[in-house]
């Protein structure tokens, strides 16, 4: 059975860090360009940070660098998103996304911020940063 599952997520302070997962099962992550995706209430979905699997090159949104990281752990077919120093404006719905096609970071980032589009997606998990 294939399947891409999140964890993750919750009620954070401001400043409070959290790590989003995505484990896959059923196909192999390492060929795969992963995405984190975001969308906020009344607002458009973004693309957080995308990670190539061809050369390992990572795209981040302004609004997130330096507070963001994308990692993959391709012997546990695990993807992850590390955010420290949370801010209020970070709260949203996050969702992962892997695409087995050849494309860029920029592209998938960028270009089609919307995860239902790529092979695998994850359910979604609310990540809510209030004090």
């Amino acid at each position: 059975q294939l399947q891409f599952v999140q964890s993750g997520g919750g009620l954070v302070q401001p400043g409070g860090s959290l790590r989003l997962s995505c484990a896959a099962s059923g196909f192999t992550l390492d060929s795969y360009t992963i995405g984190w995706f975001r969308q906020a209430p009344g607002k458009e979905h973004e693309g957080v940070s995308c990670i190539s699997s061809s050369d390992g090159s990572t795209y981040y949104a302004d609004s997130v660098k330096g507070r963001f990281t994308i990692s993959r752990d391709n012997a546990k077919n695990t993807v992850y998103l590390q955010m420290n120093s949370l801010k209020p404006e970070d709260t949203a719905v996050y969702y992962c996304a892997a695409h087995g096609a050849v494309t860029t970071v920029q592209a998938m980032c960028v270009m089609n911020p919307y995860p239902a589009i790529y092979d695998y997606w994850g359910q979604g998990a609310q990540v809510t940063v209030s004090s």
